[in-house]
């Protein structure tokens, strides 16, 4: 399979926007208890983390494979997508050094995706 095949280039858009779905599902999940909890916020968001979560599990189902190297592309992705959300969420300026380890993760998790016989297959 060559890397400018459509499939391909469709195959590698499809795993990475999994993961930055499953990275905000996985985030949401993990903010509102934050916001109950520190921020004196209405339990009611319990629901909305159950949901969240829930879709945080799903999504995982999703993945090419279940497997360390799934986990440790993800892995990668939820850094970066962390860092815009502390950015566009939060509100707090990145540094030079948060945006080069969020490019350096993101070249982590490209190579271990896109290496021959890789999660690619």
């Amino acid at each position: 399979m060559s890397f400018f095949d459509f499939s391909y280039i469709t195959r590698i858009l499809y795993v990475f926007g999994l993961f930055f779905c499953t990275a905000i599902a996985e985030i949401l999940g993990c903010y509102f208890p934050y916001l109950m909890v520190n921020q004196g916020r209405s339990y009611w968001l319990l629901l909305p983390t159950v949901i969240s979560l829930s879709i945080f599990v799903w999504l995982l189902t999703l993945h090419p494979a279940a497997s360390g190297k799934i986990y440790a592309a993800y892995g990668g992705i939820y850094i970066f997508v962390a860092l815009l959300w502390l950015r566009f969420v939060d509100q707090i300026p990145l540094t030079r050094w948060d945006i080069l380890g969020g490019v350096i993760v993101l070249i982590g998790a490209a190579i271990i995706v896109l290496q021959p016989q890789g999660l690619m297959k």
